[in-house]
């Protein structure tokens, strides 16, 4: 096999991309998006190279130098830093990102077209983005309750009222989460990420018990976006005052699937891998006597 290009963001993610490909035998050839990616990643690579954002040019020939011809995009890029007031000396785009940004995505900086984008950008330079799911399959969410505490009769009710709301938002590009509690939506997640939304949530809550909801953006498409979440979310909630984890089945990564659930039972959350042509979740309960009585 051809090595595999790994595009690397912030967060564990790309660590267990690269442990997963490795273990098929197959070279990982690294470009860390600086400010972004883990310095642990290095160690879990067989080429590692730190480029700038905004240097798609510099990701192509990092890749193609080492015989890359199929590349994985994953790992947090955080957009507030697209904001920050020092942007323009912080992040200079090479001649390859500037013709895309101020040519094609002129009139369009969605983030889903930016991603499109940039998929096209390195097609045309003989690399394929491909299924950034393939190597870690085992951390995909599955349909049902995985956690031992089951939601309440009044957690799948925000459940049942909040899904078709946070999946609106993400239709809109608006954000993939939002925070309900008595089908009242208390927080939803924009351009300051899933984390500090929590945070955000929790001040505005003081009550705690409320439900996080989050789904897959936009269209399907397995090459990029695909939302995680892991331990670190997991203590966010907890100190936000959560009760209840709602993950879009099929469509959301679990980091250290293991670990985080084991977590989530320490601290009596429920995690729910939502489906809603699932049997089981057709069947959730409306009442507290449906409501599976084990909490």
């Amino acid at each position: 096999m051809k090595p595999l290009g790994l595009i690397a963001g912030e967060g564990v993610f790309p660590i267990l991309v690269a442990r997963g490909a490795r273990a098929t035998g197959r070279k990982v050839i690294c470009v860390g998006l600086h400010g972004s990616c883990w310095p642990e990643l290095k160690a879990e690579t067989d080429h590692f190279q730190e480029v700038g954002l905004l240097r798609i040019g510099k990701w192509i020939r990092v890749l193609k130098a080492q015989g890359c011809e199929e590349a994985i995009m994953v790992g947090l890029v955080r957009k507030s830093l697209m904001y920050d007031r020092w942007r323009y000396f912080r992040y200079i785009p090479d001649w390859r990102t500037a013709r895309m940004w101020f040519g094609r995505l002129r009139h369009d900086k969605r983030p889903r077209a930016v991603l499109d984008a940039v998929a096209d950008e390195l097609a045309s330079a003989g690399i394929t983005l491909v299924d950034s799911t393939q190597y870690c399959k085992d951390q995909v969410c599955t349909p049902g309750v995985l956690t031992k505490r089951q939601p309440t009769a009044a957690q799948w009710q925000d459940i049942h009222y909040g899904w078709e709301k946070c999946r609106l938002i993400s239709r809109m590009d608006i954000g993939q989460t939002i925070a309900v509690l008595d089908h009242d939506v208390i927080a939803v997640e924009a351009l300051e990420g899933t984390n500090v939304m929590i945070e955000r949530a929790g001040q505005l809550c003081k009550t705690g018990g409320w439900t996080l909801i989050k789904v897959a953006n936009g269209p399907e498409d397995a090459r990029m976006d695909v939302p995680a979440i892991g331990t670190t979310t997991l203590e966010k909630l907890w100190k936000a005052g959560a009760a209840c984890l709602v993950l879009e089945a099929g469509k959301t990564i679990i980091l250290e699937r293991t670990k985080t659930i084991e977590l989530a039972d320490r601290y009596k959350m429920a995690i729910v891998g939502y489906d809603p042509t699932h049997p089981d979740m057709a069947g959730a309960p409306e009442s507290a006597e449906g409501a599976g009585g084990k909490i």
